[in-house]
């Protein structure tokens, strides 16, 4: 596994978007409108921002609501999907999604509960 991306939900993502652009250098290298929310994504090496900008009413405008623009979750990459979630389950972490999902990008992915995973969510994504 590695690290893949930083979620961060936001109102505005490509206010969002240009300031990271501009900060850091940074390149918008895919976008796509996925699951209520506009998604767009900075390569920062060989890890991504993943800006999340609801359209609709769902997990992102609620996350924004209750908690205002910030982190929303991390990351990490694996090849087998299915194999990290049979150790999660050995390891009795609490899923969010017992089976894995279509993510943005065509991936497939998977969130654990932050209560066991030290009040992170945290993504597993299938590359």
């Amino acid at each position: 596994m590695h690290f893949d991306h930083a979620g961060i939900a936001t109102e505005d993502a490509d206010g969002l978007a240009e300031l990271y652009e501009d900060l850091f250098g940074l390149e918008r290298v895919h976008e796509e409108v996925f699951d209520g929310m506009r998604v767009a994504f900075l390569a920062c090496g060989e890890s991504y921002f993943e800006l999340l900008e609801p359209v609709e009413d769902g997990t992102i405008s609620r996350y924004l609501e209750e908690n205002g623009p910030g982190v929303h979750h991390l990351a990490l990459a694996t090849a087998d999907i299915e194999r990290a979630l049979e150790t999660v389950r050995d390891h009795d972490v609490t899923l969010v999604d017992e089976e894995p999902r279509p993510g943005a990008w065509g991936h497939s992915v998977a969130f654990l509960h932050p209560r066991d995973t030290g009040g992170i969510l945290l993504e597993l994504v299938e590359h």
